[in-house]
Formats: structure tokens, sequence, C-alpha cells
């Protein structure tokens, strides 16, 4: 189902900071307009493009209407993938410090930062995914807490944490930046769709 340019879509989360940031990557691209919603939704189990697929078909049918919802996996390559999709538990429960910890026994202290944007028109509507992956290594936690496990995560060819990255500089190496990107290149070229046809059936 296509959308008209400039319908409200519902961002489901109740993150004012994730907003914020996911609205300063999207810039003036996106071609609808983002609204956030906090919507309780069931913790879903499984590999991450299932739990974005489930998140996203049940946000749509609570909110009756087009949705996007976000699922951030932390994946160490020593744990083989996990914490994964349970990272907010993980960083719950241990923080920052405890997840650097987690790797103590281990070499390899590398990992990846996965974002997914699932995107669904309405109910009963398919669900699109967008993926965006930064390679890192966690390290000993550095930088201001105000973002979740940014302290611990540095990226790959970059001699600071996400936390202490300047936001300009974050915003175009995140995991969440590439997802977006995805996504909004995406709906960019849908929302050039009508005029290209018309375009093309004039030549």
């Amino acid at each position: 189902m296509a959308l008209s340019s400039g319908r409200a879509v519902v961002f489901v989360t109740g993150n004012a900071k994730k907003l914020e940031e996911v609205i300063q990557i999207l810039g003036d691209k996106f071609p609808y307009k983002l609204e956030s919603k906090k919507v309780d939704l069931p913790e879903f189990q499984g590999e991450p493009d299932d739990i974005s697929i489930q998140k996203c078909q049940e946000a749509a049918r609570l909110v009756d209407g087009p949705v996007i919802v976000e699922d951030t996996c932390l994946c160490f390559r020593a744990l083989g993938g996990l914490p994964g999709p349970y990272i907010k538990w993980f960083l719950d429960k241990v923080k920052p410090e405890g997840l650097y910890k987690m790797l103590a026994g281990f070499e390899d202290k590398s990992a990846w930062a996965l974002c997914t944007f699932a995107f669904c028109a309405g109910k009963e509507e398919p669900v699109q995914l967008f993926r965006g992956k930064t390679e890192g290594c966690i390290v000993e936690p550095r930088g201001p807490r105000d973002f979740g496990w940014d302290p611990c995560f540095q990226p790959e060819g970059y001699d600071k944490t996400y936390a202490e990255l300047p936001k300009e500089v974050k915003n175009t190496i995140s995991h969440r930046y590439r997802a977006l990107a995805a996504m909004s290149e995406h709906f960019a070229l849908l929302s050039d769709g009508p005029e290209s046809k018309k375009m093309k059936q004039g030549d």
C-alpha cells in the first residue's frame, strides 16, 4: 500500500532522545511526518529479523495505521552474536561496565551493532526491513552515560567510543544511521515513483 507524501507515520518509541536522533539523521529527505508514540509491545524472542517483523505487525495492529519500529542488537563475536536482540536486558542488569567484563575471559573483543527499522503500512500489510551494521569492539566504558551502551562500543577506525564522539560524527557512521539511510532512500524513490511513471508515459 503506497502512502501519500507528507502523511504521518508513527515511530513506536517512548525514548525522546531516540526520536531526536532519528529525525536528525533523516533530515528533510524522508517524505513522511514522523510522530512518536509509546506502545507496549510483547517482548518477542528469536532471530533479529523475526523479532522486528513480529514487533512491527503487532504495532500496526495496535496503532491501526502506518508504523515504524526499531530493533537494536549489540553482538559480541566471542559469544556467537549474543547478547544480540537481548542487549536491553543485559544493559539494564549489568550496565556498560558489566558488558565490558563479560568479555574479560576472551581475547576477541570485537562486536557489531545492528539496527533494523521495520515499516508496515497498516494492519495485514507486509513488513519491510531496513538494516544497518557497524563493526567495532567492546572497551572499558568512556564518555557520557545518557545513551545506553554507547560508552563501551568503539566503532572500527575510531579511537573514541560512540558516547565520546560528537553527535554529528556518530550520526554518519552509526548502525542506526545506516539503517535509516537505507529506509530514507527506499521511500524517497517511492515518493518519486508516480512522477517518474508519468514522465516515462509521456516519452
